[in-house]
């Protein structure tokens, strides 16, 4: 099975990719293709831009990763409460080209941050918007305090923490499951 595995932040350090590498790379028997969003290069959106220079082809590449796996694993970052600026430019010229920018994939929709919430905020918003383009969303989880309750050889260090995204692994996986048995 194929996994997208995508932090949706641009930092060279990002907490939210190595999250959804962490979470994505727990599936059993998954090829797991690890999305640096810093390889998306395109302009920033504009209706001007695109009449002029139309689709940046960079849009079509990241269509066709999402449309070339079977599930995706996105951690959002937060950024003063919404999506990071890169992550919402890609998104918005994808809509451009598919208004089902998430293909129909199953998801995991991850978040984190060093903070006490862990992007909850940012979390709500694409619990509310990411279905209506496209996203089989199976489950979420949000990491709060990610240099606290992380570590990269343990995973997630706080035990109802762990406990929860355990649960939110297993409604994924079985998801999965129950999709590519049938």
């Amino acid at each position: 099975m194929k996994i997208l595995a995508l932090g949706a932040s641009t930092s060279s350090t990002s907490i939210n990719r190595r999250f959804a590498n962490f979470a994505a790379n727990q599936i059993p028997n998954a090829e797991v293709t690890d999305l640096d969003l810093r390889e998306i290069n395109v302009p920033i959106y504009s209706s001007d831009e695109e009449n002029i220079n139309g689709i940046p082809v960079d849009t079509y590449r990241f269509l066709d990763l999402i449309q070339s796996h079977d599930a995706l694993v996105i951690s959002l970052a937060e950024h003063n409460g919404s999506y990071s600026a890169a992550f919402k430019n890609i998104y918005d010229w994808v809509s451009r080209v598919e208004k089902r920018v998430w293909s129909g994939k199953p998801m995991l929709l991850l978040s984190t941050s060093p903070g006490a919430r862990g992007g909850a905020t940012v979390m709500e918003a694409a619990k509310a918007t990411f279905p209506r383009m496209g996203a089989d969303l199976k489950a979420s989880f949000s990491l709060p305090s990610f240099n606290e309750t992380f570590s990269e050889d343990g995973g997630i260090k706080d035990g109802g923490l762990r406990s929860e995204f355990e649960a939110a692994m297993t409604a994924f996986t079985d998801a999965l499951c129950s999709e590519y048995v049938n």
